[in-house]
């Protein structure tokens, strides 16, 4: 079927209402409080939205439904620990952000050890930052280049100018608040989407039902005691949870939205919300990619990569309009994660860098600094997604694994300092340097799925970071 000149002007409506609405918020932004924390006044129910947007990438709604469509529903045991990782972090780790007036999650560690350990964590996250949103980057590449008939490099540059652009002008608040209105857009248009495909199948639901429950699609759990399997209980509930402790617990990306709540208890209402929330959309997400493989029943292989399904059905089978509004809710999703990023990477940059060595800069210039910083990592996304171009399979599977090469190390830091006082700096960084090498070896070098990653590598680190903290305060 294909795009027509209606699809086309929703869409660019769309992109061009956010970037506008986006753009609104500049006036508000005259301190670095302003700029990275929207002022601390934001309410619990926007930044829930605001981490599911962050959460649920472009990488979600194109490839969650491709894993359903080429395995089962076994994805969704992750999300169990998701929710349980959220309420760990509520009471473990917010009480100590909300100590003072941080600005990021690794000023927290200064507190505790030091500027050195400071300066590893903060760098170990802008380096798996970029590069995992590199990744994401090259998700809406895909979707664009499909939907526009625009080239994956060109696809890739429009987007990042546009959001670079409303991100550049306002700060935290634009991201915060773009994201409330685009998450409603990629979850009503996902609905649509679904009422759509139950419309075109004949017999609807119940024979999407039975072609699913004849392909062995309709499993969620898997209680075989294993660590070889991506997806099983135990890998979901335990991996999950200490991958969501350490993505949302020490990750700039996230923390930051926690700290521009009003308090404590509406940023840990927010966090533990967005996580049931993300449970019901991973849900809506599979189902989609049982339906879609009820409509079609082909191999991947037919589309290229499990990536291109989705999209593929929303250009060629979906009406004109509802298509437009389709790609226009995967583009917020793309926009979303990636304003999220630069803010988070700038704030990162300007704060736990450039301020500890020119902390008497004026605000003005720390503000022209900050918005310098959020183009320069505009930069480098294009430039790591550009490079993610050969990128195959599942890209939501791709992201979570270069995340997870350094939660743990990060995770692992943040337990000792908060579980333990005899930690040190000292005794940390080796802990931190082995736990990071540890996942490092466990990527390249083994079969281990994703999901055990950081719960192992934070273990290395807490455990050599323990011991070697107890050998030097032993040698003084």
């Amino acid at each position: 079927m294909g795009l027509n000149a209606l699809d086309f002007t929703i869409i660019a409506i769309y992109l061009i209402g956010i970037t506008l609405f986006g753009m609104r918020f500049r006036k508000r932004q005259r301190t670095l409080r302003d700029y990275f924390l929207a002022g601390r006044d934001i309410p619990w129910w926007a930044i829930t939205l605001s981490i599911v947007a962050a959460e649920t990438s472009t990488l979600t709604i194109i490839s969650v439904p491709g894993l359903a469509y080429s395995t089962d529903m076994a994805f969704l045991q992750v999300a169990m620990g998701y929710i349980a990782g959220r309420i760990v972090i509520s009471f473990l780790l917010l009480p100590h952000y909300f100590r003072g007036e941080l600005f990021t999650a690794y000023e927290l560690i200064e507190r505790r050890f030091g500027t050195r350990l400071r300066t590893l964590t903060s760098g170990l996250f802008l380096l798996t930052r970029a590069a995992a949103e590199g990744v994401r980057v090259y998700a809406v590449s895909i979707v664009v280049s499909i939907a526009l008939g625009t080239g994956e490099i060109a696809s890739i540059a429009i987007i990042t100018v546009l959001t670079l652009i409303y991100t550049f002008e306002g700060g935290l608040a634009a991201v915060i608040w773009t994201d409330v209105v685009q998450t409603v857009i990629y979850v009503g248009g996902t609905l649509v989407g679904v009422a759509t495909i139950i419309h075109y199948i004949p017999g609807g639901w119940s024979h999407i039902h039975q072609i699913a429950a004849e392909g062995n699609k309709l499993r969620v759990f898997d209680f075989t005691p294993t660590l070889w399997k991506p997806y099983t209980f135990w890998s979901g509930l335990i991996g999950g949870t200490f991958f969501t402790i350490a993505s949302h617990g020490t990750d700039q990306l996230i923390v930051q939205r926690l700290l521009a709540a009003r308090s404590q208890r509406q940023s840990a209402l927010a966090l533990v919300l967005s996580g049931i929330t993300i449970f019901f959309m991973f849900a809506l997400f599979l189902l989609l990619g049982l339906m879609l493989f009820a409509y079609y029943l082909l191999p991947t292989s037919h589309f290229g990569t499990p990536d291109r399904i989705y999209p593929t059905f929303i250009v060629t089978k979906m009406p004109h309009g509802i298509s437009a509004l389709l790609i226009a809710a995967i583009l917020a999703a793309a926009m979303s994660n990636l304003s999220a990023a630069l803010n988070s990477l700038s704030s990162s940059t300007i704060l736990d860098f450039y301020m500890r060595l020119r902390p008497q800069t004026p605000e003005d210039r720390k503000m022209y600094l900050s918005r310098l910083s959020t183009v320069m990592w505009a930069t480098v996304l294009f430039v790591l997604a550009v490079l993610s171009l050969r990128s195959v399979g599942h890209v939501v599977e791709v992201g979570l694994q270069i995340a997870s090469i350094a939660y743990g190390a990060m995770l692992g830091v943040f337990l000792l300092g908060v579980l333990t006082r005899r930690a040190t700096q000292n005794g940390a960084v080796p802990g931190m340097i082995c736990g990071f090498a540890t996942e490092i070896y466990l990527w390249q070098f083994t079969h281990l799925p994703w999901t055990w990653w950081v719960a192992i590598g934070s273990l290395v680190t807490f455990v050599v970071g323990y011991a070697a903290s107890s050998l030097s305060k032993a040698s003084d």
